[in-house]
């Protein structure tokens, strides 16, 4: 695959798309895991976990990556969504906490299809000015470096997108936030969510769902000969069985990821009018 690069060639680029929030400050931790669906508080410092902002209603706002720098430093790493929405929006449930909530001018996140030096797997490495975070998986070596802008590389970018596609880490744009629970979206795989710690927005539903066993639709990945728009419905002969809920080009086509029935094979399927082919999720990405 194209994002099965030599480390020793491959450069660190712009990550355009990401955006970087921080949470400072004594009641950072309570905070974040009184707001967020993953446990933040058993998060030791040194690592990091993926995690998810969630609606009342159990509906994913956005899925990031939190790291926690120290005691009471966080660093959200925001695919897709806007930091400055995101960090006005999460300001509003502070009230008397003690944390500041900032989004950061002179910071970027950049990525490489190399391993990182010494961070692995979970655990972080803040070395000469830059943090980096380990983002492989089964699908080869990719990390995370925050610190100095890079510079931008289209190609790159695109494949970085379609190996977090391939991964089944979900890409949501606008018009698919608010749309999807955390087992819909198959966060799971990530362990992007908990069902044991205490309450935070959106967990009534999720808990239920998950000791109900009430999740009937998951993700797969597909692959198209041709451009396939998000929110497109999945057909199979003449009605609708899932949904597009992420793109990324790839050469000439697309992969996506469905939100699709969980007993559905992913056989027989068009979008857009184009046929899909079913690929497996690649595993490794779980922090």
């Amino acid at each position: 695959m194209a994002y099965n690069l030599s480390p020793t060639t491959t450069p660190i680029f712009s990550l355009p798309d990401h955006a970087l929030v921080t949470l400072e400050g004594p009641d950072a931790v309570a905070f974040a895991h009184a707001q967020f669906a993953n446990d933040v508080a058993a998060l030791a410092p040194g690592h990091w976990q993926w995690n998810a902002w969630l609606t009342p209603k159990g509906r994913v706002i956005a899925v990031f990556s939190l790291a926690r720098l120290s005691g009471d430093r966080l660093w959200l790493v925001l695919p897709d969504h806007p930091a400055g929405p995101f960090a006005e929006a999460l300001r509003r449930f502070v009230f008397r906490r003690k944390l500041k909530i900032d989004v950061p001018d002179d910071i970027a996140v950049n990525g490489a299809f190399a391993a990182p030096i010494r961070a692995q797997g979970a655990v972080l490495d803040e070395a000469e000015g830059a943090i980096e975070l380990d983002a492989g998986g089964d699908g080869g070596p990719r990390m995370w470096r925050i610190g100095p802008p890079a510079a931008e590389d289209p190609a790159l970018q695109a494949a970085w997108q379609v190996a977090d596609l391939r991964h089944g880490l979900p890409r949501l744009p606008d018009s698919q936030r608010e749309q999807w629970t955390p087992q819909q979206l198959a966060l799971d795989r990530l362990s992007a969510y908990s069902v044991k710690k205490g309450c935070y927005p959106g967990q009534e539903i999720v808990a239920r769902t998950h000791f109900l066993g009430k999740a009937k639709r998951s993700l797969q990945c597909f692959s198209a000969g041709g451009t396939v728009a998000v929110s497109t419905p999945v057909r199979e002969d003449d009605r609708d069985v899932g949904e597009v809920a992420c793109v990324s080009t790839e050469g000439e086509g697309s992969v996506l990821l469905a939100v699709m029935p969980l007993e559905h094979a992913g056989t027989g399927l068009v979008a857009d009018g184009h046929p899909l082919t079913r690929q497996p999720l690649l595993d490794g990405l779980r922090r």
